[in-house]
């Protein structure tokens, strides 16, 4: 499938500035960017959108880079914020880089292996040519290529200084023109012809075109991807679950299974073609199905596979899946449990936000230490209201033990009521 159509099948393209980019791109050999500020440790959910858009133009052979804002990350953007950032200090701002690199490296290997393709890209930093500029050197060939007139007319701007209880910073204000920078600096050096991002960063896009214009650089376009919404209206990734990372160790991979597994039904098929590289017919397959009968959420179980495949790898959506179908599916858990091995239990554990223990231990402590409680008083309270289980088993005691014995293949499995689980790992 030509990559135009591909993208507007798959629901990704909002705006280009110039439809040849598509039989540029088509051909391959060609480079493009993308950019992510070191804002946080690790690359979110909503990232992860913008990377899948960036992935079709990779899979036809172009070239990606992928731009670490190393210097921007030091200002802060202030796309979509009514307020200034605080300033991280460098030692922050180097581990947020290494963690975003990481990220990003781990993608682009599972989807070589789900895609059988290798992927050309390579990691840049913003901070590597400016910090050798000084500011008279800034102004003489950046400042002087964009008028104050066009950068308050830019959206970004507009919004903070029409409103009087908010206001930008010079530093702020000065972001697009580093942006921008950053377009001709990648043209130069590496022939970088294409950002693509999102739509709500269309202004430093158009600032980044704008100023490898006047500087003498190459033709350069730009293409923004939609942002998403649920049948519901709701942003993507902008709810409770807006903290949803892609580094395992800020949550774990079922929980990024789980987001998935709560995709409403009329959602299903869009996602699938938005966050998975199956093919059209395979989509329609699973939407046929899923239809069939939608209480057994075969859309959504195909759909969280493939995404958390996607991110944290096979080995990470097999745990998810059996976790997802120990805790909320099956009648006979202990059965499930046996099965399970090492690392099975170990992404258990930190699925349930459970503990890891040493010998034994009276219920009452194990219930407050692995927080099903938050006190002993607590406990005793919802053990005497029959509220608690350990493996499926009603616990009548306050009393009561807990040790390697009495554990399923080294694993207690709590419960509280219906739904609230811990598992405990015994040494």
């Amino acid at each position: 499938m030509q990559l135009k159509q591909e993208l507007e099948k798959r629901d990704f393209l909002y705006q280009v500035t110039d439809e040849k980019i598509f039989d540029l791109f088509e051909r391959g050999w060609q480079s493009f960017y993308l950019w992510v500020d070191p804002s946080a440790d690790s690359m979110t959910i909503g990232n992860f959108v913008a990377l899948m858009h960036a992935i079709h133009y990779m899979l036809k052979g172009n070239k990606c880079y992928l731009l670490v804002g190393g210097a921007t990350g030091m200002i802060g953007n202030p796309t979509g914020k009514d307020k200034e950032r605080n300033f991280l200090d460098e030692t922050t701002l180097k581990k947020n880089q290494e963690g975003i690199h990481s990220d990003f490296l781990r993608v682009c290997a599972n989807v070589e292996k789900v895609a059988g393709k290798k992927l050309d890209f390579e990691i840049v930093n913003n901070y590597d040519w400016f910090k050798d500029m000084n500011y008279l050197e800034f102004l003489r060939q950046v400042g002087k290529s964009m008028t104050v007139n066009r950068m308050m007319n830019k959206d970004i701007v507009k919004k903070r200084v029409s409103d009087p209880d908010q206001s930008i910073s010079y530093a702020e204000f000065s972001y697009m023109l580093i942006m921008g920078y950053d377009f001709y600096v990648l043209n130069k050096k590496h022939n970088v012809t294409l950002e693509v991002w999102w739509s709500d960063e269309r202004d430093g896009i158009l600032a980044g075109i704008e100023i490898t214009h006047k500087l003498g650089g190459k033709q350069v376009f730009g293409a923004t991807n939609k942002l998403i919404t649920d049948s519901t209206g709701k942003k993507f990734g902008k709810s409770e679950w807006n903290a949803l990372r892609l580094n395992p160790e800020k949550n774990s991979p079922f929980v990024v299974y789980q987001y998935f597994m709560n995709t409403n039904d009329e959602d299903v098929e869009r996602y699938l073609k938005l966050f998975t590289l199956l093919d059209f017919d395979a989509i329609e397959d699973i939407s046929h199905k899923h239809k069939e009968d939608p209480a057994l959420r075969h859309g959504q179980k195909e759909l969280a596979t493939y995404v958390v495949t996607t991110i944290f790898g096979e080995q990470a959506a097999k745990q998810s899946a059996i976790i997802t179908e120990l805790l909320f599916w099956s009648d006979d858990k202990t059965m499930i449990i046996k099965t399970m091995n090492d690392s099975d239990i170990d992404a258990l554990v930190a699925a349930t936000g459970g503990i890891n223990i040493e010998g034994e231990q009276r219920i009452l402590d194990l219930c407050t230490q692995s927080w099903l409680t938050q006190s002993n008083g607590e406990a005793k309270k919802q053990i005497q209201s029959w509220a608690i289980t350990v493996n499926e088993t009603k616990v009548d005691d306050i009393q009561q033990t807990i040790n390697k014995e009495k554990s399923i293949n080294g694993l207690i499995l709590l419960r509280k009521w219906k739904k609230t689980y811990k598992a405990i790992k015994i040494a």
